[in-house]
């Protein structure tokens, strides 16, 4: 019989580990515990303890929380004071040089504290115990050990002198499946928050006796990720390890400083990006590289830039968090100047922000920055597919003459939604390490998202088409019997979406005027007691800007309908002003947005409402769209386009894991964006899609700058000859050369070498017809445009569920459709790559992976008709699953109607069956009382497997 129980597990764990370094030793209680961490403390420090000195080293680590006793490990020098006087300096763990210490393994040490509790495996450094590794036998759930671990924290990890709480790794195993997590003490775990390591391709190593042991309890690494991969939470007062992507991305990050230790100037290949998806953690992935670069003696400063100053304030807390006063935030630009020219070891990593950044190196402010303008220094930049950072890395190049640029992003510039911009790889140059979605979604470090699209409008039935180019779109997405039934439907839904309130949501809609239309709707709404959602807003608002054309506010609220005519049309800051007022009286609070101050405040308030889920939506045009982290959010209502990054930034506002009952993201969509999801997730699941376009040369601006200037001459020889422009198709001639004009020159601006000398017009003069472009451009339509007709006494504006999409067997289904309708091998190809990717990473498609390969190879080429595409996929998935069915009776000797019964009243009930009914199954009766459960548990897990192949997952709805 072969031999699958955890003590032989253990032992050929230990075994494996005595091969990569590690020397085993028996260790029975904590007496022995203590001896052998007396002789290892004296070989690692080369010194002799007499037994009262090392009482003395006893009393310095016996105390203290999980938290404190990890500041204890990596202090650098313990002191205590000899029997004969001298001082003894000594460490627990040589940090700083970490393969540098003493390795040893044992097993079942027994631990007395409430119970008694023996452990299955502990590795040593330096004899203290600093991983633990808990064990369950193949076909028992991980799960078992991660509670077993929990339950020995309260009851003996603290006992006697409490040195398992200097563990701060746990590994948990069955085998064929492994995890790892760092040591929470006595704050809650979730199961959520326990990780897989993989190989730098995200290729999880999950055998613990093939793959994981060799890669991470090596004795290099292990010590590294706890020397180097924890981060003590200052806030929390916990220890958070570095999941693998997070791990590989700093060591890449390190690893192009290291290497290119001397300059020599500026230089692209230098640099880099990180690719990891949105909601993954990449605050903690650069907070980790900005600490590690900053020690490197040879870096002056590290600069991290977000775009946004409330993400300047975020980025610092969130630094701040994980260690106090590790970083310096500047308050405004000539504090960073300051904070770049001082030598202070608590200025040395910067958070500041792109417009800060732009003014230190500009004007005036050149002289003060003259004295660093050729040190060493990294600049990280957050969120650095922004169309923003190309005109401030233009600047940063230029002058700055010893630096290196890295960036991070989960949504990359790429070829395919570059739209004529540069590229984040021609920025920030190659990609350093990727994590793409359906990486993280396979991990389950963040949510999935189930995609409802709601259609809000139909055809009467009596209405003949107008031609599509005629009917004007924009009045029938903006009309307001629209927006009110939208309304009506998130008041009718919001509680099922919100799970009654434990979460909440946000709704993204077109424009500025948009919200203001959407928060009238919901406030005349409420103070008709047909909802008691809280609702809030921001937005911005220009000093001089026009007044609002389309929404008229009546001017007194006791009127049920708008009133026209005579209304006072109000300016956005006036009825921000009135929002915010409604926002004080709804959260007894005291803000006001007379001062930028005041708006900020602001903002961060409206922030902390979502936050801390006391605001039920937030209602936003742009704002938080990206950058803005809420674990309760879970729901996205969207009626504005979305597309590429914006769609997945926006989108990956409801990914954030927080508890059991957070399962997915909800996005209700309120424009049928399905084909823009379908690509937009496409696109940043490809791991191969182009990051690259190769630019043309400066030179080749400059030649087409001057064409057409040249044609804009001919148009308007002068600024003023544009005043006598009289017909609209003279005006639209002159839009469309200067639009011409204004392309180039923001193309142009990115690149180091532009200087307006090469141009044949000034800068002023640019400027000049740049105010008159601004001025004509609105009020003209294309001469060949078609008069658009207004439909909306054709339709009626009804909400109806169209389409709901979560990423499994149906959505594979839909992109076969869409592979067998395209013709070009190209097109095929690309929806045939995310097909497979797909299969590859979405974890609920993992057991199905092997059935739908086979579907595509041998069934899907002779299917001419895509809509028997589906009946075909049923039919051949009813054989197999008959096939699989049979297989797994046969092999087990089950009765094939009472399994058939079990499987149907597992799926309906959704209650997992008893050992009992297993056994019950079995044609040969009952087996002995010592097989039971091994027997059980193994036909369980086959019939739980076959459920989850031909069962979960199937439908899309």
């Amino acid at each position: 019989m072969s031999k699958q129980s955890e003590q032989f597990l253990e032992e050929q764990l230990i075994a494996q580990l005595q091969k990569l370094g590690y020397k085993y030793v028996t260790i029975a209680d904590e007496k022995a515990l203590l001896a052998n961490l007396k002789t290892q403390l004296e070989k690692h420090n080369n010194v002799q303890f007499s037994a009262s000195e090392f009482e003395k080293v006893v009393n310095i680590i016996n105390k203290g929380s999980v938290f404190e006793k990890a500041k204890i490990l990596r202090e650098k020098k313990h002191h205590i004071i000899k029997d004969n006087g001298d001082n003894l300096y000594f460490e627990l763990l040589n940090v700083e040089h970490w393969c540098q210490n003493e390795y040893q393994v044992t097993n079942q040490i027994t631990q007395v504290g409430k119970y008694e509790n023996r452990y299955d495996v502990t590795l040593l450094i330096n004899g203290l115990p600093l991983v633990q590794i808990e064990l369950k036998r193949r076909g028992l759930e991980m799960k078992e050990a991660f509670n077993q671990i929990n339950r020995y924290q309260k009851h003996s990890f603290g006992a006697g002198q409490g040195l398992f709480h200097f563990v701060q790794l746990f590994i948990i195993s069955n085998g064929v499946n492994t995890k790892y997590f760092s040591n929470f003490g006595t704050h809650k775990q979730e199961y959520l928050q326990t990780f897989h390591w993989t190989d730098e391709q995200n290729n999880p190593l999950n055998n613990i006796l093939n793959g994981f042991t060799d890669a991470f309890l090596e004795p290099c690494h292990v010590s590294k990720m706890i020397c180097k991969y924890i981060v003590l939470n200052e806030t929390d007062k916990r220890l958070m390890v570095l999941r693998p992507y997070q791990y590989y991305a700093v060591e890449s990050i390190i690893k192009k400083v290291k290497d290119n230790e001397i300059l020599n100037g500026y230089n692209i290949e230098k640099n880099g990006y990180i690719w990891h998806t949105t909601g993954s953690g990449k605050t903690l992935t650069s907070f980790k590289a900005s600490q590690i670069l900053s020690k490197i003696p040879t870096i002056k400063k590290v600069v991290f830039v977000v775009d946004r100053k409330d993400l300047d304030y975020q980025t610092n807390q969130e630094y701040d968090k994980f260690s106090k006063g590790s970083v310096s935030s500047a308050t405004n630009t000539d504090d960073l100047i300051r904070k770049f020219n001082d030598n202070d070891p608590n200025t040395k990593v910067i958070v500041t922000t792109i417009q800060k950044l732009n003014n230190a190196i500009s004007g005036r402010n050149l002289f003060k920055m003259k004295a660093i303008q050729d040190e060493r220094m990294v600049f990280i930049f957050d969120e650095c597919h922004r169309s923003q950072f190309g005109e401030t890395h233009k600047n940063i190049v230029s002058y700055f003459t010893n630096i290196q640029l890295f960036g991070f992003t989960g949504t990359p510039i790429l070829a395919e939604n570059a739209d004529g911009e540069k590229t984040t790889a021609n920025l920030f140059g190659k990609c350093l390490h990727k994590y793409v979605i359906t990486d993280a979604i396979r991990d389950e470090n963040v949510l999935k998202f189930s995609v409802e699209y709601i259609q809000t409008f139909k055809k009467k039935e009596h209405i003949i088409d107008l031609e599509v180019e005629k009917i004007n779109e924009a009045e029938v997405f903006e009309a307001p019997e629209r927006k009110e039934a939208i309304v009506d439907y998130i008041i009718q839904y919001h509680d099922q979406k919100t799970q009654n309130k434990k979460f909440c949501a946000m709704m993204c809609v077109q424009d500025i005027d948009a919200v203001i239309q959407y928060y009238e709707i919901f406030k005349r709404k409420k103070e008709n007691g047909e909802h008691n959602l809280k609702v809030t807003t921001i937005f911005s608002f220009a000093q001089n800007e026009d007044e609002i054309g389309d929404l008229i506010i009546p001017p007194f609220s006791i009127a049920a309908e708008p009133q026209i005519g005579y209304a006072y049309k109000p300016h956005r800051r006036e009825l921000l002003e009135n929002y915010v007022e409604d926002f004080n009286n709804l959260f007894g609070e005291k803000q006001n947005i007379k001062d930028t101050e005041g708006y900020y405040n602001y903002y961060n308030a409206v922030a902390k409402k979502s936050k801390q889920n006391e605001a039920d939506i937030l209602l936003v045009a742009n704002m938080f769209l990206t950058g803005f982290d809420s674990k309760f959010l879970n729901t996205l209502y969207v009626d504005k386009n979305l597309q590429y990054h914006g769609l997945i930034q926006a989108f990956s506002r409801t990914n954030r894991i927080l508890d059991k009952n957070k399962t997915q993201g909800n996005i209700v969509c309120f424009r049928n964006l399905k084909e823009r999801t379908d690509e937009a997730i496409a696109l940043f699941s490809n791991k191969e899609a182009i990051d690259e376009i190769i630019v043309e040369p400066y030179e080749v601006y400059v030649e087409k700058f001057n064409e057409a200037t040249q044609k804009l001459l001919e148009v308007v020889s002068r600024v003023e000859d544009v005043d006598s422009l009289y017909s609209e198709e003279d005006k639209l001639e002159f839009i469309l050369a200067f639009r011409t004009l204004m392309r180039l020159h923001k193309k142009m601006s990115h690149y180091t070498e532009f200087t307006w000398d090469d141009l044949p017009m000034e800068e002023q003069l640019f400027t000049d017809y740049t105010s008159k472009y601004l001025d004509l451009k609105d009020g003209i339509n294309p001469v060949n445009s078609p008069e658009k007709t207004s439909i909306l006494n054709d339709i009626d504006f009804e909400l109806e569920l169209i389409r709901r999409d979560t990423i499994n067997v149906t959505y594979i289904l839909q992109l076969l459709i869409k592979f067998q309708s395209k013709h070009s091998s190209k097109d095929k190809e690309s929806i045939e790559k995310e097909i497979f990717n797909l299969l590859n990473t979405e974890v609920s498609l993992r057991s199905k992976r092997e059935l739908i390969e086979k579907f595509i190879q041998e069934s899907l080429p002779y299917i001419k008709d895509t809509d028997t595409i589906s009946d075909e996929f049923e039919k051949f998935w009813n054989v197999e699953q008959e096939k699989a069915l049979q297989e797994l009776v046969k092999i087990e000797n089950l009765s094939e109607e009472k399994t058939k019964n079990l499987i149907e009243n597992y799926f309906f009930t959704e209650r997992k069956p008893l050992k009992k009914e297993i056994l019950e199954l079995r044609q040969e009766g009952r087996p002995s009382a010592l097989k039971a459960k091994e027997i059980g548990d193994r036909i369980l897990n086959r019939i739980l497997g076959f459920i989850e192949t031909f069962f979960d997952g199937i439908s899309g709805q």
